[in-house]
């Protein structure tokens, strides 16, 4: 079996971050997640209907992020980019934060992204229901596309992050606290202060060591999850895989250098 192109990397990793993004999210949905109820009541939705409809949603969203594993189609990406902005919404619009809205950035980014890398949009109807072409070449002027809409949404997902650390959400001061921090909610404006200016350098310029880093660290602390840890982990594939994508993206183009001003691997 050949070895796959530094662009198949890039689609792959689009692929399974976005089946795992949407599988995660449709687990939460069969396991009825009281804070669902919240969203669910935006739309005036009783809590006893919101429990009927929760199974039914998550079932949908496993079958959505499975059908990107078996045969994935651009019109399911078009439609997870759609569901992943109109999910991500209901958290600012049901009382939340703001942030809790960008923080999830690779929940729509990834299948956004992973139209860009098959092609775009303005492809013939017929297109949008075949399988994607697991051969993918990105040229020269979409893998600035692709690379540009990466360093976007990673600048949003750890921005809106940081942010959450920074205004010291509660859920993340347990972790600390967890974890053996004294002083959890210090620990988490450092935290804050670092992730937003790691956002900024990326969108800045996107160092591949930096994003290494990056990628390292977010795989690690969203395992820290008291309930539903390994949900939790699947479900922000996107924000892993919006970070792996750009650093094979980064690698990928002849204009990224390194921190330490290595020639690109292409």
């Amino acid at each position: 079996m050949s070895r796959l192109t530094v662009d198949q990397k890039i689609y792959f990793t689009l692929r399974l971050a976005v089946a795992m993004c949407f599988i995660g999210h449709g687990a939460f949905g069969i396991i009825t997640k009281p804070i669902w109820c919240n969203y669910f009541a935006v739309f005036g939705i009783g809590q006893a209907d919101a429990y009927t409809l929760m199974p039914i949603v998550g079932t949908v969203d496993i079958l959505m992020g499975i059908s990107m594993l078996v045969y994935p189609t651009r019109i399911i990406a078009a439609w997870l980019v759609v569901w992943g902005i109109a999910t991500a919404s209901m958290r600012p619009l049901s009382g939340e934060p703001f942030a809790e809205f960008i923080e999830r950035a690779g929940n729509f980014g990834a299948p956004l992204v992973l139209l860009i890398v098959q092609g775009g949009i303005k492809i013939p109807l017929k297109q949008w229901f075949k399988r994607m072409d697991d051969q993918v070449v990105i040229p020269p002027a979409s893998l600035t596309t692709v690379i540009n809409c990466l360093k976007v949404f990673t600048f949003l997902l750890l921005a809106g992050h940081g942010w959450l650390n920074f205004i010291q959400k509660q859920a993340l001061i347990n972790q600390y606290h967890a974890l053996g921090f004294t002083d959890p909610a210090k620990t988490a404006q450092i935290v804050g202060v670092l992730e937003i200016v790691a956002a900024v350098s990326i969108l800045i310029k996107p160092y591949k060591n930096l994003i290494l880093v990056l990628v390292i660290w977010k795989i690690a602390s969203e395992l820290f999850y008291p309930h539903y840890e390994v949900f939790e982990w699947i479900e922000r594939g996107g924000s892993y895989g919006v970070l792996l994508a750009l650093w094979f993206a980064v690698k990928r183009s002849p204009l990224a250098v390194n921190a330490f001003n290595i020639k690109p691997v292409v």
